[in-house]
């Protein structure tokens, strides 16, 4: 598979910016850290461009790492290979890739064909992640610095995970810099068939549609899979309440899991519609069939009371938040959220099993 003709990518700078760091930023890259931070640069050859490779050394000249460069980033450096000298290449990323496919491999044996194929600075390639959903592999780039490189890494997943399209989000920061996107937009097809209809996945048998090209993340909160698996043990013959419901992912596990009745319950009501439709995907299991399903749209604190008001107890809560705090300074409040939802749960109902 080959990128479309009318997308225009740079190929990656053969020049190799030299970087010098300070002590504590040397024993962090030694002890294995992926990132090198703008002020631990005490001095740098020239100035580079997102995607140029950087080479770091030690006080004493001698080879530490190299990463991409960014220089709009405070994650100045995301460093790809330390330790050892290698050359960053078409062949490099070959490999990183091949290894992080082989990882997933045993996912084939549980009826999952949606799940995370590349998870960035886990797989020694920070920055960066890729989401198999079937045949639609999705692409979410952290920063542009990975643009240069991209035909390299992609021509490296499809040698060893065939797909019929590719699609690329962008994260806000990376959508900050246009100047250097080469005209790429979030949600665009990179390479393969356009999208006609919903790309529908399998997860541990059920099956769920997604919105690759708006929805949040990728489209589905792929890193849940485990979490969702449990609530499906917890739910026999219980009452489920799966508050920040989204596409409703728990909802649908605890209903084959044989609970007798689950609410599930978003602010956004494109995502319960969703929910809703994921239900139908799996009406062909008896138990999904059988349960008595429920959307509510509202904030997550409203309908709680809504709840309270009306006697509606549950034996089974489900509490996957949104990230109230994505900076420092707002950690004080999300606190103060997060714990607003737990004393009212507590305050109002008797719950035996709460799954963060």
């Amino acid at each position: 598979m080959t990128l479309h003709p009318t997308l225009d990518l740079p190929a990656p700078a053969e020049r190799r910016i030299s970087l010098h760091v300070s002590p504590a930023a040397e024993r962090a890259v030694r002890a294995g850290h992926p990132w090198l931070f703008a002020e631990a640069i005490r001095r740098q050859s020239f100035a580079g461009k997102p995607g140029d490779l950087a080479v770091v050394f030690d006080r004493k000249r001698r080879f530490l790492a190299v990463g991409l460069y960014d220089p709009h980033s405070p994650i100045r450096v995301r460093l790809l290979q330390a330790g050892e000298p290698a050359t960053i290449d078409a062949d490099w990323f070959a490999a990183r890739v091949a290894t992080a496919v082989a990882r997933r491999a045993s996912l084939a044996t549980t009826d999952t064909t949606g799940y995370r194929l590349i998870h960035g600075e886990n797989d020694g390639l920070p920055g960066l992640v890729i989401d198999r959903y079937d045949q639609t592999m999705v692409v979410k780039l952290y920063t542009t610095a990975w643009l240069p490189h991209l035909v390299q890494v992609l021509e490296g997943v499809t040698a060893v995970q065939p797909a019929r399209r590719i699609i690329l989000r962008l994260s806000r920061f990376a959508q900050r810099y246009p100047e250097h996107l080469y005209g790429l937009e979030n949600g665009q097809l990179l390479a393969g068939e356009p999208l006609k209809e919903p790309v529908i996945f399998r997860e541990n048998g059920l099956r769920f549609e997604v919105d690759v090209r708006h929805g949040q993340k990728t489209g589905f909160f792929l890193d849940q899979r485990e979490n969702r698996a449990r609530v499906e043990q917890l739910a026999a013959g219980k009452r489920v309440l799966n508050l920040f419901a989204y596409t409703g992912g728990f909802s649908l596990y605890a209903a084959r899991g044989g609970a007798s009745r689950v609410i599930s319950t978003d602010l956004s009501q494109p995502a319960l519609a969703a929910a809703l439709r994921n239900f139908k995907h799996n009406q062909d299991d008896t138990a999904v069939t059988a349960c008595d399903h429920e959307v509510l749209v509202g904030d997550a604190f409203q309908v709680l009371r809504q709840l309270r008001d009306t006697r509606r107890t549950f034996d089974v809560v489900v509490i996957d938040p949104p990230a109230f705090a994505k900076r420092q300074d707002e950690v004080e409040r999300a606190l103060t959220a997060y714990g607003a939802v737990w004393r009212g749960l507590v305050r109002v109902y008797s719950i035996p099993a709460v799954c963060w």
